[in-house]
């Protein structure tokens, strides 16, 4: 979000935080892309907040709760706040626990046995399993984006083609196995490590697809602790998720610190996995 509409997402936030009973005297902004993620005190809540229009909200909430309901590793909706959407002046306000971290990581055994738990929560939920977005429509939308030469005017066009290559080749590689409702997005940045174990955050990138492809989000060494793992969709689903997010960080509105720098990175690292 631009400055003054994160400002007017602030005020919405602890506007609706005091309405349900919180007490909020400060805003601290743990997040800021496409939503901006808030710890609220001295309440000590964490509120997501987006325009109106997005509603994934509300897909987000309703994962929530039916997580919550069977006990699994995802951090669950504050229960002193009406479980759902809060809309105030053009925004959707969602509130949630917050964790505190320990200073120690997730071991690569601990980020596994969380990962495979939400995989098998996942599995058990009586899902709409066709109204969850394919991981097929992060490729597509990837595919555009860089074919939008107005929104991508920086990439070097050697790499264009390169990347455009990468996603057209693997992009039918996620439906080689069995799909299931994934988490879509499990890297370092949305897993917590607190001294209850692991925590994952950001519901609203779930989908449909292999579990390979979370996999492929998470350090290397998690793998090892996954069993039943197909080597080689893991490893198309790694170079596939590299050039996902080596294509938003040429995003012309990309407002990742040091986002060019990684898009040539990436690349680089892209172009020795894949020969």
């Amino acid at each position: 979000m631009q400055p003054a509409e994160t400002a007017d997402a602030v005020r919405a936030a602890s506007a609706v935080a005091g309405s349900e009973g919180l007490e909020v005297g400060d805003a601290v902004v743990l997040q800021n892309s496409n939503k901006l993620t808030l710890r609220l005190l001295p309440a000590d809540v964490l509120a997501r907040v987006a325009p109106e229009s997005d509603g994934i909200l509300a897909f987000e909430v309703d994962l929530a709760r039916r997580l919550a309901a069977v006990g699994s590793p995802a951090v669950a909706l504050d229960p002193r706040v009406r479980p759902r959407v809060h809309v105030r002046n053009g925004f959707g306000v969602t509130f949630w626990e917050f964790h505190p971290v320990r200073e120690r990581p997730l071991s690569a055994e601990e980020y596994a046995r969380a990962l495979r738990r939400l995989h098998e929560d996942l599995r058990g939920l009586a899902l709409p399993f066709a109204a969850v977005p394919h991981v097929t429509e992060r490729v597509d939308r990837a595919s555009r984006l860089l074919a939008d030469r107005d929104r991508t005017p920086e990439v070097p066009e050697v790499d264009r083609t390169f990347l455009a290559g990468i996603l057209t080749r693997l992009r039918d590689v996620v439906g080689r196995g069995p799909e299931q409702v994934i988490h879509g997005e499990p890297h370092e940045g949305n897993v917590l490590a607190t001294e209850s174990g692991a925590w994952f955050v950001d519901l609203e990138t779930c989908c449909r697809g292999p579990v390979e492809f979370d996999l492929a989000h998470a350090p290397d060494d998690v793998a090892d602790h996954y069993p039943g793992l197909d080597p080689d969709l893991l490893r198309d689903c790694r170079a596939l998720v590299l050039a996902i997010v080596t294509t938003w960080r040429w995003d012309r509105d990309d407002a990742l610190p040091n986002g060019r720098e990684l898009g040539r990175e990436w690349i680089a690292q892209l172009r020795a996995i894949t020969g």
